[in-house]
């Protein structure tokens, strides 16, 4: 799987992320303060990812910053883009399976090295629910 990741720091577990991934056999593509000669600023790097995703360049992402908050909000602008803010396993697994989440939130400031495990493990193994309530609640965000 191609994952677009963006911080706006390297603090916390933001080079984490980018190794766990790398080592779970995901092709990992970098944004701000991670790649090169961007702006490191949440809102400019969480929206390149996002976008990313939005435009088929990536199949899922994974933006920080220092509390998950304003990552969230920066991808969640982008059309197409359900980003949810995990800072647990089950949190992680519920925003895949009610909300067809396609950017994880983290925050760098909450996130440890064990908890990003349990995050991940949960996100990658949550499906889309093919509950009726479910995917209608998901379709409407497109229209708001």
């Amino acid at each position: 799987m191609r994952i677009s990741v963006a911080a706006d720091s390297k603090d916390g577990v933001a080079e984490r992320v980018v190794t766990e991934l790398r080592r779970r056999g995901h092709d990992v593509v970098t944004h701000g303060a991670l790649g090169d000669g961007e702006r490191a600023d949440w809102a400019w790097a969480c929206e390149l990812a996002a976008k990313d995703v939005s435009e088929g360049r990536a199949d899922q992402a994974v933006v920080c910053c220092w509390t998950g908050t304003g990552a969230s909000i920066a991808a969640n602008k982008v059309p197409g883009v359900r980003a949810a803010l995990c800072v647990d396993a089950y949190t992680a697994d519920g925003a895949r399976t009610w909300n067809d989440a396609n950017v994880l939130a983290l925050s760098l400031r909450l996130t440890s090295d064990v908890v990003l495990g349990e995050i991940l493990d949960a996100w990658f193994e949550g499906r889309p629910s093919t509950d009726a309530a479910d995917l209608a609640n998901v379709s409407h965000l497109d229209e708001i």
